[in-house]
């Protein structure tokens, strides 16, 4: 309750400053409120989202403007003025910027571009120019670079300097005389230290740094192994071009994870929030998979033909077709959905495929010999209570129900555990193996093993 009312208090705030229509005490309302809230307000009334940036001093809104949603970033820039455009783009750190660039279009880019001062158009155009997904595409020039001969007061002075104008200055980067990297130090080292301390003689030479073509999702895993909040990226000759921010790796981190979510539930990744999304443009997105999903489980309807006799001789096994192959169809897309969360943390590689088989087999069979179990007793069970149900071969069709479920569920299991390594191993998205498509599959093949399973069972006597 106190937080609602404090954002009521907010909202209605800012519906007393704008109704002044003085354009002072708007921006003396708004100067005064945390860059979060500020962003909240423009969420809330999308009417005044542009008057809100324009108002707001070119730091407060480039602070605010790039942890807006992508939707409300395109429509205020195209309200912004030319003038009011160029400011913000311009006061937008390098990673933000092309991260925003990267979501328009070909043409309107140009035209912005276009608008930002030589210096940082430069930048941009040098990010823009690294494959997308990439680190280079996150890096960002700005940080503190000092030469290993120098004294911690010669340090201390280019901090003090340059310090103003870096987003982060919790580590500073060593460069040679060549402008190779050399190590990080973190500025609480600086401090500590004698000030006619030479660097060469505190630091250590172990590092950590990211080249500029690796991959994001690499980058995000590099930073949760060794707690770091921001990382070097330098090229293939060692010389330093940037650094990259825990927050934006967090922000990659956050788009991966949404986006593996939608492809697990079998629809390719919205680029836009499900809301802002023009309704076509959702049913296109859904509609591929949904007609591959489709014409899979058409599969399922051939198999079944294929065992028409069996079924006609004995029309109690059509009875089971539905628990059969939905159980393997869970138990796959539990395994796909555990190893493509532990694929993206970075807790399993294609290296391990060996030792996942090992698990999921004996994953698969005490989970196949639980569900077993319990569906062998439930036909026995059922039996006795109505015994013209499954009549005098109940034991033998509760056999094959049993272990019917053994195999289908050890099958799905293995397919959904081995599925997102192999498409990992052949250069495709891991996800794509969403659930949905592992179920289809196992359907198809788990009509198979009960049919077969059944045919065991109950030859010469029901088959």
């Amino acid at each position: 309750m106190p937080f609602e009312q404090e954002a009521i208090s907010l909202q209605d705030q800012f519906d007393e400053a704008i109704a002044s229509n003085d354009k002072l005490i708007i921006q003396d309302f708004l100067n005064n409120q945390n860059i979060s809230d500020v962003a909240q307000l423009i969420s809330d009334n999308e009417d005044y989202e542009t008057q809100i940036i324009s108002i707001l001093s070119p730091h407060r809104a480039a602070s605010t403007f790039k942890i807006l949603d992508v939707p409300e970033q395109k429509r205020i820039i195209k309200s912004l003025s030319p003038l009011k455009t160029a400011e913000l783009l311009n006061e937008l750190p390098a990673d933000d910027r092309t991260a925003f660039l990267e979501e328009m279009p070909t043409g309107a880019v140009r035209e912005l571009i276009k608008l930002l001062d030589p210096e940082e158009r430069k930048i941009t155009l040098a990010l823009l120019g690294y494959p997308e997904g990439s680190v280079g595409r996150l890096m960002i020039p700005d940080y503190i670079a000092v030469h290993e001969d120098w004294t911690v007061e010669e340090v201390l002075h280019e901090i003090r300097t340059e310090g103003k104008n870096i987003e982060t200055i919790d580590v500073i980067y060593v460069i040679n005389e060549k402008g190779a990297f050399v190590d990080d130090i973190r500025i609480r080292e600086i401090i500590l230290a004698s000030p006619d301390t030479i660097l060469a003689d505190i630091i250590d030479r172990r590092f950590i740094a990211l080249n500029v073509h690796d991959n994001q999702e690499e980058a995000n895993n590099i930073f949760k192994m060794n707690n770091r909040v921001a990382l070097p990226v330098v090229d293939d000759n060692n010389i330093l071009l940037g650094i990259i921010t825990i927050d934006d790796v967090l922000w990659v981190a956050n788009e991966e994870f949404t986006e593996n979510i939608q492809k697990i539930g079998g629809t390719e990744a919205l680029d836009e929030p499900y809301l802002e999304m023009p309704l076509f443009k959702l049913f296109r997105k859904r509609a591929g998979w949904l007609v591959i999903l489709f014409l899979g489980e058409m599969l399922t309807a051939t198999a079944m033909s294929y065992f028409e006799d069996e079924i006609t001789k004995a029309i109690v096994l059509a009875l089971f077709v539905p628990l059969i192959i939905s159980s393997g169809g869970n138990s796959g897309s539990q395994a796909s959905t555990l190893i493509i969360q532990a694929m993206a943390m970075g807790e399993v590689y294609i290296s391990d495929w060996l030792r996942v088989l090992k698990r999921e087999i004996l994953s698969g069979l005490m989970l196949g010999t639980v569900l077993g179990l319990i569906g062998f007793m439930r036909v026995e069970l059922w039996s006795h209570i109505f015994p013209e149900v499954y009549g005098v071969h109940s034991f033998f069709i509760a056999l094959t129900v049993g272990f019917s479920l053994i195999g289908v569920v050890l099958w799905g299991t293995l397919s959904g555990s081995m599925l997102p390594l192999l498409l990992k191993k052949l250069g495709a998205d891991p996800a794509a193996s969403s659930a949905p498509f592992v179920a289809t599959l196992v359907d198809v093949t788990g009509l198979v093993i009960y049919f077969s399973v059944a045919y065991i069972f109950l030859q010469g006597i029901l088959l």
